[in-house]
């Protein structure tokens, strides 16, 4: 498959590119960026050197760009994907959008949330959380990959909102993030000394991950949910730990919630159930395309505490849209992903 990254100079970009090289069925054609055009990747991510000599586009001409590609992986800040969805529309190019813009299937939540206007709201999008939606992924035109937060967060609460197992306005999710996930672009919150040996929360009860949380809950629980969710920002450059609290239903057993787990996530690959007491750590899913998922009953307060850990830059977003690719073209979800975790 011929596949172009539009905007492949940020992290998530550059991770795309990595995981991209070693897939024995994707070809990459195009990569752009307004502000390095006529550069060489590898002089900017001298990691790829030797592997991409690749000159970076502008995607002034994102027609032709469309015409020459089979897959087009957009890594651009919100509100820039919907231009390129909109100037695509009219070819059989599919859209893998790593950013928010397709993320939401109610625009009006999106604008409340980014504000910014949404000019595609009838573009034909699923949301790209493979694990839970590839029967919408595999004939999608467009795929809004989940988010960093939002994967690790909705994967731990899955279970228990399908299976009904928790008030899910109960929920409460307290996330922690190596940062990388702000981008590249440096600022003083990222800068060495404000960062080192600091840990710090942000965007408390403001951070735009909640709606999409939100949305996937109700959409597995079939109830009208609100969360709070609370980001935290580590001296780390990947890895997110998310530990999701909720109060259990009347009457429900931990050997339920351990049915529940292993009913939706028994077979999945990149999902590791670690179970009941268990303590997924960053640590040992670095680089990979892992999901590790544990959780602990508290009988005092009658809730669960679910913890997962993920690569932010990996499951959390360009290995995640790799795995979307594999499904919308019937290969297997591994093709590209099968490697292991990096250790120490």
């Amino acid at each position: 498959m011929k596949v172009s990254v539009i905007g492949a100079t940020g992290y998530a970009g550059a991770e795309l590119l990595r995981l991209l090289y070693g897939h024995p069925q994707a070809e990459v054609v195009h990569i752009t960026s307004e502000s390095h055009t006529g550069e060489r990747i590898d002089t900017m991510y001298p990691h790829l050197r030797g592997l991409y000599g690749l000159t970076l586009e502008s995607m002034k001409d994102i027609e032709a760009i469309g015409r020459d590609s089979d897959f087009i992986f957009i890594g651009l800040p919100h509100g820039h994907a919907m231009a390129v969805g909109k100037a695509l529309e009219k070819l059989p190019v599919r859209i893998i959008d790593l950013g928010a813009d397709y993320r939401f299937a109610d625009t009006d939540v999106y604008e409340a949330w980014y504000h910014v206007p949404h000019t595609h709201k009838d573009a034909p999008r699923v949301y790209g959380l493979a694990e839970l939606y590839r029967d919408d992924i595999r004939d999608a035109k467009i795929i809004g990959n989940a988010g960093c937060f939002t994967t690790a967060s909705i994967l731990a609460l899955a279970p228990l909102a399908k299976e009904h197992l928790i008030d899910v306005n109960t929920i409460i999710v307290d996330a922690k993030s190596g940062v990388s996930g702000a981008g590249r672009k440096p600022n003083q919150g990222n800068h060495f000394p404000e960062l080192y040996d600091n840990f710090k929360a942000y965007k408390v009860a403001t951070h735009r991950h909640t709606p999409e949380i939100e949305q996937a809950v109700e959409g597995l629980s079939g109830e009208k949910t609100v969360i709070n969710f609370t980001p935290h920002l580590v001296p780390m450059s990947r890895g997110i730990l998310a530990t999701c609290y909720a109060t259990l239903k009347d009457g429900v057993m931990p050997e339920q919630v351990d049915a529940a787990y292993e009913k939706l996530y028994g077979s999945e690959h990149f999902i590791r159930l670690l179970g009941r007491g268990g303590y997924p750590e960053t640590k040992y899913v670095r680089g990979s395309n892992f999901c590790d998922i544990a959780w602990h009953i508290d009988p005092r307060t009658q809730r669960v505490i679910a913890l997962s850990a993920i690569d932010n830059l990996v499951k959390g977003a360009a290995g995640q849209a790799v795995q979307n690719f594999n499904i919308a073209c019937g290969f297997d979800e591994k093709l590209g992903l099968d490697f292991t975790p990096i250790y120490p």
